[in-house]
């Protein structure tokens, strides 16, 4: 049978495919519009099992937050190009949007769950690289939880920030602090919580830099102490001159809002190279 435009209009609205690709696929399944949605999704599946060895270095990066609760994903695919894209960035969107609903414990249970027509994730994901062409894959999925949450979006999709707080903020200083995370890429919220291998090559670099400049051996400890503390006051959160005002540290800025109030938790996306 004959394919009509309206049909090709019709897959492609359906499909979110090429007109080509909807043409042929219509012409193979002859008219037969859910055969020629499989056709196009296995397309996709094809396309992505060449493909699989490729970098996804480019995508969009987005995040949301409501009261208690804060996510961030990053889609990425290989190119700007596809970035930009209203309908990956509306995937990125829609998977967002799953995200903050159903608050999946890992990226494995968000891509398991479904969208709107009831198919996974990960195959709306896998129907987008048959369209493109490119690598695609959910690269991130981050949340937090506190008793106050915010999300902070880069302008231009490639960054995004979200913090858990221990109490009620208001809105514009919790804009603040994500503002800060983002800026500042700090390793943690406070020094207790530094990974112990940073700890430890810190300290061996600091010793290092000691020796060679010539300092005795049993100061060696105590400058390297030194040196610690000042990695904590530039790397972790509370201890980070805030950005707005480098005569407070973030901690001084959030008990300015109220006595007890602290960061709990924080996450950062980035697909910029830093």
């Amino acid at each position: 049978m004959a394919v009509t435009m309206a049909d090709i209009s019709k897959l492609r609205k359906m499909s979110g495919a090429g007109m080509m690709d909807c043409k042929k696929a219509l012409e193979e399944a002859g008219g037969d519009f859910d055969k020629a949605m499989e056709i196009i999704r296995k397309k996709g599946q094809a396309v992505a099992a060449k493909r699989s060895d490729r970098e996804a270095a480019e995508g969009c990066v987005l995040a949301a937050s409501k009261e208690d609760f804060a996510a961030i994903v990053a889609l990425k695919c290989e190119t700007d190009f596809v970035a930009k894209n209203g309908e990956f960035v509306s995937l990125t969107q829609s998977i967002l949007d799953v995200a903050m609903d159903k608050k999946p414990a890992t990226k494995e249970e968000l891509l398991a769950a479904p969208l709107a027509d009831g198919r996974a994730i990960q195959d709306h994901i896998t129907d987008r690289i048959g369209v493109t062409g490119e690598k695609m894959e959910l690269g991130f999925y981050e949340f937090v939880n506190g008793a106050a949450a915010v999300s902070y979006i880069h302008p231009g999709n490639k960054l995004a920030t979200i913090v858990a707080f221990s109490g009620a903020i208001e809105n514009q200083a919790a804009r603040d602090v994500a503002m800060q995370v983002a800026a500042m890429n700090p390793v943690a919220v406070k020094a207790d919580e530094v990974d112990q291998k940073i700890v430890d090559s810190e300290m061996e670099i600091a010793r290092d830099k000691a020796r060679q400049a010539g300092k005795p051996e049993n100061l060696l400890d105590r400058i390297a102490e030194g040196a610690l503390q000042k990695y904590y006051k530039e790397n972790t959160l509370l201890q980070q001159d805030f950005v707005k005002d480098s005569k407070i540290t973030i901690a001084q800025y959030l008990q300015s809002q109220s006595k007890e109030l602290t960061v709990t938790a924080f996450k950062r996306v980035t697909l910029n190279v830093e």
